[in-house]
């Protein structure tokens, strides 16, 4: 899944669960995903927080085939700034 696909997805998730914050996904080399409020766009913008991963594993914590515990665990994760926003994720996805 690429990270256009990633956002279309979660655009379509935020419709109905808008985030009051917003996260980055930075996924390197891959791009950047902010989300907030309404919307999910491929951007390279500030946001209360930053969560560092590939773009696979990305996909793979939509798709719940990644516990993010065990990723943030394993360093396959990483969160900086609001951690409590990053917790806001499972209302997305969930």
């Amino acid at each position: 899944m690429t990270l256009a696909e990633i956002a279309s997805r979660l655009d379509v998730a935020l419709d109905t669960r808008p985030l009051e914050n917003s996260i980055k996904f930075d996924c390197g080399e891959a791009g950047t995903l902010v989300l907030s409020g309404h919307d999910a766009r491929l951007s390279d913008e500030p946001a209360d927080c930053t969560i560092q991963i590939s773009e696979a594993n990305l996909a793979k914590l939509l798709a719940g085939k990644l516990n993010p515990m065990t990723a943030f665990a394993l360093g396959k994760i990483k969160v900086s700034g609001n951690m409590a926003v990053a917790m806001k994720l499972a209302q997305i996805v969930g």
